[in-house]
């Protein structure tokens, strides 16, 4: 993960959450720290530790963090993640972006690992796509890893990726593939989707360096790996879910991208309970709303 890049999307997140400043926060708290846990309360995949470090870092230098858990880590109901003591304001000010965050890359990663075991295919690779939510997607490809998935492309800017309707403006895969070429040159990829055996056989022909075999049942995506020059990358997308996903075992595809991944998971039930005040435990007792 890109620090830098993490600092400013945390940097926004948190001036649309705090704004001018977090109103309850200081007006009760001032100078007065506390201690607090991050604690799961289901379970699941844990993705999200830089999140924490350098979310609440942010917000004052002096908070400190103590991480239980690493990127990757099965989480367990009660099972703490990190302990944090610092100033409450920042702590309390905090929670609710860190939280939303690490909730939602946790349930990526929960379903990455789940997509991964229900495939059971060491051979074939679980990936992403680019069906991401806007601003998160550099966090939400890195939770993919964390749940043992691959990243694909990470935008439209570090891969070529010719699609049907390309194919369609252009007039056929050979052209598009020989102006892509002539374009990008030789240190980029160019990746075809594909539908039908013959522009499987095309896309071969166009000298393909991936072939995407979009939207083909099980059967069919094992007799086109079959045909497949074996110094191609092939892979398999398009209507796959994971209910669907254990027919594609021993398909002979490299990889299985899955956009459900990223667009429809449940976020991973995690809190943040204060267990400690310096003053006094009542004064910096704190209920989320």
């Amino acid at each position: 993960m890109n620090h830098l890049q993490l600092k400013k999307l945390l940097n926004h997140f948190f001036l649309e959450d705090i704004g001018t400043g977090d109103l309850t926060s200081q007006s009760i708290f001032g100078e007065q720290s506390c201690e607090a846990e991050i604690v799961a309360k289901s379970e699941g995949i844990f993705a999200g530790a830089a999140i924490i470090k350098e979310g609440f870092s942010l917000l004052d230098e002096n908070v400190q963090i103590i991480l239980h858990k690493k990127d990757g880590d099965m989480l367990h109901k009660g099972e703490v993640i990190a302990e944090l003591h610092g100033p409450a304001a920042a702590l309390l000010s905090g929670e609710r972006v860190v939280l939303n965050l690490i909730q939602r890359l946790s349930g990526i990663a929960t379903m990455t690992r789940e997509a991964v075991r229900c495939l059971d295919d060491e051979q074939i690779k679980i990936c992403d796509t680019r069906k991401t939510t806007p601003g998160l997607r550099m966090l939400e490809k890195y939770a993919v890893r964390a749940g043992g998935g691959y990243n694909h492309r990470f935008g439209l800017y570090d891969g070529i990726m010719i699609k049907d309707n390309h194919i369609a403006a252009c007039g056929s895969i050979l052209e598009a593939c020989k102006k892509a070429r002539q374009a990008a040159g030789h240190m980029v990829n160019i990746e075809v989707e594909i539908e039908t055996e013959g522009q499987l056989r095309e896309a071969i022909a166009a000298g393909a360096d991936v072939i995407m075999f979009d939207n083909c049942p099980p059967d069919t995506v094992r007799h086109f790996a079959k045909l497949t020059p074996a110094h191609i990358k092939t892979e398999a997308s398009g209507g796959i879910t994971l209910e669907s996903l254990p027919a594609f075992k021993g398909t002979g595809v490299n990889y299985i991208s899955l956009g459900f991944l990223t667009h429809s998971v449940k976020s991973l039930d995690i809190s943040m309970d204060v267990t400690l005040s310096n003053e006094s435990v009542e004064e910096c007792r704190y209920v989320n709303s």
